[in-house]
């Protein structure tokens, strides 16, 4: 390599790091508890090194979609709203920033599955609400939920620009590459997933194999690091899986939780493998996106 060579990559390399924490935990039926519960975490997280905390889907209550009940409407809260005046503050003591998942209520009959991200200076960055609303048994999203209408988002936070899905938006790669595309450096899953008390350990392994596989190939086909962050306990007839697990850019899984303990973690991620990766595996150069336009259909049918 000639000198002028080495000059500009000296000159244009910028080793960056960035430290990934997340909480996985059990929830009860009051929102305040379960604000109260995770503050000490956030803070014995944020002393560990943390920059950016990822709190699990739903996390201010049990996740109250396994059954169709018009009271648990009364969770709901307006985004920014009580939750986020709660957390901006630990944000902005702590210097970090906070990826909270939450039940907004829109207008008077317009809920959605929303989280909201919260920069290290305690400021409000905006909200992704979940696109993709699953309804199967325990899990009826759609009778709460209106899909999200604001689109695939990144927020440029303090130490890196993020993306987040919520759940069952992690099984399209459809979502993970245009958040991607869109300058998404890591790609956040709050997540609320469990096994049926009724299934084999056959069964449960095999959901969780996919569930984690599908990710892990989301983080290989952009070159992003993926953080997935689940819940634990036995709420009704479900036991959530935890699990919670975070992948470097080539699917190599770095961290995972155990499937029925709570557990915070810190995680340093090399923000330099992304580009390693995409240099070596060129998949964004190659992708033929003038042939791509049948994606858009539901389905192709020959006639």
């Amino acid at each position: 390599m000639s000198q002028k060579a080495i000059y500009l990559h000296k000159f244009n390399h910028v080793n960056r790091k960035v430290n990934i924490g997340l909480v996985q935990m059990s929830c009860s039926a009051v929102p305040r508890e379960n604000l109260e519960k995770v503050k000490p975490k956030i803070a014995a997280l944020a002393s560990q090194g943390a920059q950016i905390i990822c709190l699990q889907e739903l996390f201010t209550s049990l996740y109250f979609c396994d059954v169709e009940d018009h009271d648990n409407f009364k969770l709901a809260e307006r985004i920014p709203g009580p939750s986020t005046d709660f957390l901006a503050p630990l944000a902005k003591q702590h210097n970090v920033v906070i990826i909270a998942s939450l039940f907004e209520k829109r207008a008077e009959g317009l809920y959605h599955n929303t989280t909201a991200v919260i920069d290290a200076d305690g400021q409000y960055l905006g909200k992704y609400r979940k696109m993709h609303i699953p309804d199967d048994p325990g899990y009826y999203e759609k009778f709460y939920f209106t899909p999200g209408d604001l689109g695939y988002k990144v927020f440029k936070t303090k130490f890196a620009t993020i993306g987040v899905l919520i759940c069952w938006d992690q099984w399209y790669p459809e979502a993970a590459r245009i958040t991607s595309l869109l300058g998404a450096e890591i790609l956040f899953y709050p997540t609320a997933i469990g096994w049926a008390t009724s299934q084999d350990a056959e069964t449960n392994d095999e959901q969780y194999q996919a569930w984690q596989t599908i990710q892990c190939s989301h983080a290989v086909a952009n070159g992003v690091y993926v953080v997935s962050v689940n819940r634990v306990g036995m709420e009704g007839n479900m036991k959530f899986w935890g699990g919670s697990f975070i992948s470097n850019p080539f699917g190599k899984v770095m961290y995972k939780a155990s499937h029925d303990k709570e557990e915070t973690h810190v995680e340093e991620l090399d923000m330099d493998k992304s580009d390693r990766y995409r240099t070596h595996w060129p998949f964004l150069r190659d992708r033929r996106i003038d042939s791509y336009q049948p994606i858009t259909q539901r389905y192709l049918d020959e006639s």
